[in-house]
């Protein structure tokens, strides 16, 4: 991304007001939606992942007309109703299994959740005083500088430092790395913001939906989880929610 900035194709200023203000922005995405997330699936099934995260439309549903006064009807509170019923049942069909890793994992992928939706009711407003590009530039090096900070720490502790740099030898390492920051952060984060510019928080979130789909088929697919029919019926259930949410306004 610094490259259309050095080459001068993309001209950017930044004062201690402008970071001051979208600081907020980068603390919800990407380093707190993507620690919660990265650790939390330690613990659970990345398809019970991609289930629960189908949460976060309603969270920004809620957030944004605390905060920001966007209206709901009554058929758009049923379906948030709809789509948290999904979660629980997921939940609570999943109880005999539960025990402390999946609890950690189960609320840090919500507060992963909770995360975005932060950062989708506040993106919202934060586009109508800075540029697309503003944001998004500031918002991938702050991510930048916040994790390597972690991991530097992380090393410190253990005594490894040397190892700092290690994983960069590894390919598979780099591909993995290129796809996440390439297409999920840096792609990612523009789009997003550019339809922020246009559309209401609580709509646009309802393409991350598409998400829990892909993801729960990539789960199956790639990594050989096994799904159980209740998985199944919450996702529905999330998603027929959220679609309400979106489609049943005024």
């Amino acid at each position: 991304m610094l490259v259309p900035v050095l080459l001068q194709k993309v001209k950017l200023s930044y004062d201690r007001r402008k970071v001051v203000r979208i600081l907020p922005l980068a603390l919800f995405y990407p380093l707190l939606f993507f620690g919660f997330q990265t650790f939390g699936l330690q613990y659970i099934l990345s398809s019970e992942a991609g289930i629960l995260l189908a949460a976060s439309p309603i969270f920004t549903l809620l957030l944004a007309s605390l905060f920001i006064k966007e209206k709901t009807n009554s058929r758009q509170k049923l379906s948030v109703f709809l789509s948290v019923g999904g979660v629980i049942f997921v939940l609570v069909q999943s109880g005999p299994n539960l025990n402390l890793n999946n609890v950690k994992g189960i609320s840090l992928i919500l507060l992963s959740a909770l995360s975005i939706a932060c950062y989708n009711v506040l993106a919202r407003v934060l586009t109508r005083e800075f540029t697309n590009l503003e944001l998004s530039y500031l918002m991938i090096f702050l991510g930048f500088i916040g994790f390597n900070l972690l991991s530097l720490g992380q090393h410190l502790q253990s005594g490894t430092l040397s190892a700092f740099l290690a994983p960069l030898k590894s390919l598979p390492f780099l591909a993995a790395t290129l796809y996440l920051g390439v297409l999920s952060t840096a792609l990612t984060s523009l789009l997003t913001n550019y339809v922020l510019t246009h559309i209401k928080a609580a709509k646009m979130s309802v393409f991350a939906n598409l998400g829990t789909l892909i993801t729960v088929l990539a789960g199956i697919v790639f990594l050989k989880e096994k799904l159980f029919y209740y998985h199944f019926l919450g996702s529905l259930l999330i998603v027929a929610g959220v679609l309400g949410t979106n489609f049943l306004g005024d």
